[in-house]
């Protein structure tokens, strides 16, 4: 109130200066009004009379005094606007702090959820987020948000590195719903919620002698969501995850709950099985599972003349194998994993080196960079004396430190890498445990990946596409001076039935090799995630434009992103067409989600309704 009295008394004055010493001044018509009476009401234009409507001859001023008047009166134009906005528009009291920011939204209200995945590379904020702790809640879920053609997309534990289940309309999570329901030690079948995560699964049901078939490299997955994106462990002989579900329960906006099988629909099941989330949402499983058992891990160096002289022998004579290769380099780590021999028991090994002296060279590196990059004045942040002692640190937490020093730098990646491979030629040996204590994989921290599927040849006749394809990767990266770190990942499955999964086909003795590439996010600070971001994307299009369709590779569903580009939207739609049943799946979701609440923006660009090809 006193801001506006003295705004009004000013402006009153400065026209009564005005009109005494600038006589012509009259003739300008001001069309905002005022009240200058004692009593002044809270809004300043709210009562008004006109401060000046007088008409005058024209004036035989100098033009300097009419170019005077003219600014003057823009100057209380303005004036007068400012305040009409600022009095007219007043923030809440909860948003006075803020700072002010030129094209920002409003603050965020306080109702909001705000959900990211894993790596922190897609976040959404919503104010929808159902949590359903049984079958009729979620059915009731459904049913609600059908009515009021609502979205609710079914969003696992957010592991994916595309933030596939994330919507800003609204979300549903079954994390609520994690039971095994039924255990069956004959059939070694079991049944569970889906909302249960691996980890839990396998843990309750050891008791039984059971566990999975096979893994990815992490436990944390939602049974629901490691299955509809096509997840996958590693085993020539062994499918991805979805080819163990033999029966499923899905809640449709349309069809209710329905139940699907090999004997029931099966055309359906199939689809279903690996639905990205948008055929229905997954409330139980049927699991074929398989007897719990321990298994030798053998991990050594080699290189890729001779894993081509073993390749084949490797894949046929392993139940679970995986290579890592470290660009600017010709190390090849092969782990390969295969029951306990029943007469033999485990090997006796004695390591070479111990855990400690495989890691002290990466010490040694981070505290030679450490100090190299202080001196430099580099940008990297001083460690944060709330750290663990580097002495404490894993392999994977070193790594992730040493690239935060300079994660762009080409020069820097390649000592890192180097590094790497020294690391696991001491690392060499065996290591014995069941499977599920196995089968992980330490991925290291937040990252950006790109995964590709495709063909290489039968379990009888290998194609060697598989090392053609890293082989032209590790050229292309050497090439274009990639500042590209370690590891890449290659792994194998059998085929899967599935018709939407990037391992299906007709053809049961078909294999497919797996190949992902990464860059880390070792840092919070978002100038350098920034960087890191845009120079993995420059490394994903070459990978993409060399490689994908010479060797018919299509990107795992949790890690396709989707491009922002119209022209090579189209060209992906046109590419995923040519691999999947696009037109069967939009039936299908016609049929069991017409109002597309379970979609979201990621599902209906890449499948849209009609697509020009």
């Amino acid at each position: 109130m006193l801001r506006a009295l003295t705004l009004r008394r000013s402006f009153h004055s400065l026209c009564q200066h005005l009109h005494h010493n600038h006589p012509p001044f009259r003739s300008l018509v001001v069309p905002i009004t005022i009240e200058t009476t004692s009593s002044i009401p809270t809004n300043p234009f709210y009562s008004a009379r006109p401060l000046s409507t007088l008409a005058s001859s024209p004036s035989s001023s100098s033009s300097s005094d009419a170019e005077l008047r003219k600014y003057l009166g823009y100057a209380a134009l303005l004036l007068f606007s400012g305040a009409a906005t600022y009095y007219s528009f007043p923030f809440s009291e909860k948003a006075k702090h803020k700072k002010a920011q030129i094209f920002r939204y409003a603050p965020l209200p306080e109702d909001l959820h705000t959900v990211s995945n894993w790596s922190g590379t897609h976040e959404v904020q919503t104010r929808v987020f159902h949590q359903p702790e049984n079958l009729e809640q979620l059915e009731q879920v459904v049913n609600d948000a059908n009515e009021k053609k609502t979205r609710i997309r079914p969003v696992g534990s957010g592991l994916s590195p595309n933030g596939i289940g994330l919507s800003r309309i609204g979300m549903v999570n079954l994390a609520l719903m994690d039971k095994v329901l039924e255990v069956d030690k004959e059939k070694k079948t079991v049944r569970v919620q889906a909302g249960i995560r691996v980890q839990e699964l396998v843990d309750g049901i050891k008791e039984h002698g059971l566990t999975l078939q096979n893994f990815a490299s992490i436990r944390e997955q939602q049974i629901g969501g490691i299955i509809q994106v096509g997840a996958h462990g590693t085993g020539a002989r062994l499918p991805p995850i979805d080819e163990q579900i033999i029966g499923m329960k899905l809640v449709t906006p349309a069809k209710g709950t329905i139940e699907l099988s090999k004997e029931k629909n099966p055309e359906l099941f199939y689809l279903a099985r690996c639905g990205l989330g948008g055929l229905g949402v997954v409330a139980e499983v049927t699991i074929q599972c398989v007897e719990r058992e321990e298994l030798v891990e053998h991990t050594v160096i080699s290189n890729m003349e001779e894993i081509k002289k073993n390749h084949k022998k490797l894949l046929s004579e392993n139940k679970h194998v995986k290579y890592l290769y470290i660009p600017y380099t010709d190390a090849v780590v092969v782990v390969r994993c295969n029951p306990v021999s029943k007469w033999k028991g485990p090997p006796k090994f004695k390591p070479k080196y111990s855990t400690d002296e495989a890691l002290q060279h990466v010490r040694d590196l981070y505290k030679e960079c450490l100090q190299k990059y202080r001196v430099k004045g580099a940008t990297a942040e001083s460690p944060d004396n709330n750290e663990p002692e580097i002495n404490e640190l894993s392999f994977t937490e070193l790594r992730d430190k040493l690239l935060a020093l300079d994660p762009l730098n080409k020069d820097h990646v390649i000592k890192v890498n180097k590094a790497e491979a020294e690391f696991w030629r001491k690392s060499e040996g065996y290591r014995v445990g069941w499977s599920d204590e196995i089968l992980g994989f330490d991925c290291g921290g937040q990252q950006w990946v790109s995964e590709t599927c495709f063909p290489a040849g039968t379990m009888a006749k290998p194609s060697m596409k598989d090392l053609e394809y890293v082989e032209d990767l590790k050229k292309l990266i050497e090439k274009e001076e990639v500042p590209a770190p370690a590891p890449i990942e290659q792994r194998w499955t059998a085929c899967s039935k599935s018709p939407m999964s990037p391992a299906s086909s007709p053809s049961v003795d078909d294999i497919f090799s797996w190949v992902g590439i990464i860059m880390y996010l070792p840092t919070p600070d978002a100038r350098q995630r920034k960087e890191i971001t845009e120079e993995f994307f420059d490394y994903r299009r070459l990978s993409q434009s060399q490689l994908w369709d010479e060797y018919s590779a299509f990107e795992h569903w949790a890690k396709i992103e989707v491009p922002k580009d119209k022209e090579e939207l189209t060209a992906l739609q046109a590419r995923l067409r040519k691999r999947f049943p696009v037109d069967a799946y939009n039936k299908a979701r016609r049929e069991l989600d017409p109002n597309r609440i379970l979609s979201n923006n990621m599902l209906e660009k890449l499948f849209p309704e009609s697509v020009t090809i």
